[in-house]
């Protein structure tokens, strides 16, 4: 295992070891789970263990993350230039891309060619939709470089669950409006995981291509120019699709239909518990003060950070977008989430749960103390909310 050093002004030699460096290949392992239950329906014939994958993702990374606990510690500033250079963390990033496309097309071929019934598919196209969800979070790392060849893989990790105005969208109006009112992707106090979903999924869509016809009008060209990006990663889409139709047949329709849908909806997820509440203060020009790490909820949870390449630790990645996983820091006095993502999935798809464990959580925050001037609230509940908290 590489150890980095530096020499440093005052505190003399300082070194550095990742104990995690080859933990992180665990997100390239990670269709082992998909794949898991197709190899033991294969072996036993038995349908019910097509789930299995589901459980191993929604139970077991959890109690992993509960039993395994947290890790704090942080790179030396002075080293991350170098822990950053290091290109076998990238190399992760773009393995990972062809594991996508694997997934989806082993899944297809079973659930078109095999004696599934309805609910059979349904849990086939639900355990590649989990995957090709992550397809998004590989887009997310990649899509956040300035270097050619990681943008491009992003647009074509994008095209697996059909979500190619991701990285436009992310980049340049979640990032701008994180935290705020007017971001379609951050969720607002006493706003339900499924309210939210109604207004982020079709909200990003529309800021997306907002965004690229402005880039594109800029530079003198059509929205329906060959340089827009969106498009670029729709048209591998509907290859993918109308590819996969023409093999397997129009079985192919609902289970892309549910597969497509479950992808979107872990973004969904990932989205809505990031930000819950939290509010950028307006300065007196009437322009939210920068992003802070606290405008983020942070997770350090072991398990669940090395299959997501660190996307738990979303305080320092909202404040330095551009750094890249390995060298994500953990502050002191964040908002910290109870579990790991896929833990509280479960609390969000509970909303009367979510309220009960977040909101007071939200409130005691050191920045907040109980002021709900300082927090973003849903505007139909907002009486609701003052009435009792108040």
């Amino acid at each position: 295992m590489p150890t980095l050093t530096a020499e440093h002004p005052t505190l003399g030699t300082i070194s550095y070891r990742d104990n995690k460096r080859y933990w992180w290949a665990l997100a390239i392992l990670l269709p082992a789970f998909p794949l898991m239950g197709i190899g033991l329906y294969l072996y036993s014939g038995l349908e019910w263990t097509l789930v299995a994958p589901l459980v191993g993702i929604y139970i077991a990374v959890p109690t992993l993350d509960w039993a395994l606990g947290s890790d704090t510690s942080n790179p030396p500033e002075a080293l991350v230039p170098q822990l950053e250079a290091d290109r076998y963390y990238r190399y992760l990033t773009y393995a990972t891309v062809p594991m996508h496309f694997i997934v989806l097309f082993v899944a297809a071929y079973v659930a078109g060619s095999y004696p599934l019934s309805g609910w059979g598919i349904a849990a086939i196209a639900m355990s590649a939709g989990l995957y090709s969800g992550l397809a998004i979070n590989t887009a997310h790392e990649l899509g956040h470089k300035a270097t050619g060849l990681e943008q491009l893989l992003a647009r074509i990790c994008l095209a697996v669950p059909a979500y190619g105005h991701f990285t436009v969208e992310h980049n340049r109006g979640h990032h701008v409006l994180v935290s705020t009112p007017e971001d379609p992707a951050s969720a607002r106090m006493g706003e339900s995981i499924y309210a939210f979903a109604l207004r982020e999924i079709p909200g990003t869509f529309v800021r997306g291509w907002q965004l690229e016809r402005q880039r594109l009008a800029k530079q003198g060209r059509s929205l329906w120019s060959p340089s827009n990006t969106i498009l670029q990663s729709y048209a591998l889409s509907a290859a993918i699709h109308i590819g996969l139709i023409a093999l397997f047949g129009w079985l192919m329709v609902p289970f892309l239909l549910v597969h497509n849908f479950w992808a979107w909806f872990q973004l969904t997820s990932a989205n809505y518990v990031e930000h819950y509440g939290l509010l950028r203060g307006k300065q007196a020009d009437g322009r939210y003060e920068r992003c802070q790490p606290h405008h983020s909820w942070n997770a350090n949870y072991i398990v669940s950070n090395l299959l997501l390449f660190h996307l738990e630790r979303h305080s320092d990645h909202h404040a330095n977008p551009s750094r890249r996983y390995q060298s994500l820091r953990n502050f002191d006095d964040l908002p910290e989430l109870p579990n790991g993502y896929y833990g509280v999935y479960w609390l969000a798809y509970l909303p009367w749960l979510w309220y009960r464990v977040m909101d007071r959580r939200l409130l005691a925050l050191p920045h907040i103390q109980g002021d709900l001037s300082r927090v973003n609230i849903q505007p139909s509940q907002r009486a609701k909310i003052e009435a009792r908290y108040d």
